[in-house]
């Protein structure tokens, strides 16, 4: 039996492995996992990936299951009980940006429709094929992200520089930035 091929970051552990084969650069089109996705993002930024993925159940827990509606109407009091929530990244800015983030999903929804038509209307519904040789080459950021960054920050988005942007991006499928040789290129290509 072939053992499969793989982008290289993936390989640290079982749980590295099993998001990659199973979630990352998966096109994704529900709002509320889109928004799940974008406040753990948020969560990583100065952080490792693999942090943020070894928390990610307590995420789902302390943020009831990232229901948008929910999150949008925290008040300072769930603020504090998510201070004191060891399972999660407690740094305050990033637990406001998600709050407020939800309330700009909400405006969104209204006038997009959902949160997905907004997202991928960067690429008008478009998966970005990057056809990655060697993931040296994978940037931080590209125009896409550059764009939608600015984009989400004019609506007054929390922690949505380029760089958390791109990362989401790839997580959510609109970048393919999978390695030619991984096995999953060819499923989402």
């Amino acid at each position: 039996m072939t053992e499969k091929q793989r982008c290289a970051w993936c390989q640290s552990s079982e749980k590295m492995i099993h998001y990659h084969d199973t979630f990352w650069g998966s096109p994704l089109h529900d709002d509320q996992e889109l928004f799940a996705k974008l406040i753990l993002d948020i969560n990583q930024a100065g952080l490792s990936w693999k942090t943020i993925l070894n928390k990610q159940e307590n995420f789902y827990a302390a943020f009831d299951e990232f229901d948008i509606e929910k999150v949008a109407a925290y008040d300072e009091q769930k603020v504090e009980t998510l201070m004191q929530d060891a399972g999660i990244i407690r740094n305050r800015m990033k637990i406001n940006a998600a709050i407020a983030n939800a309330k700009l999903v909400l405006e969104i929804q209204k006038e997009w429709g959902s949160f997905d038509a907004y997202i991928w209307s960067f690429t008008e519904g478009q998966v970005e094929q990057h056809h990655v040789i060697d993931e040296a080459m994978v940037p931080a950021t590209n125009e896409l992200s550059d764009r939608m960054s600015k984009a989400m920050k004019k609506r007054g988005f929390k922690f949505t520089g380029s760089t958390v942007i791109y990362a989401y991006l790839q997580a959510i499928g609109v970048i393919n930035d999978h390695v030619e040789s991984c096995f999953r290129m060819s499923e989402l290509a």
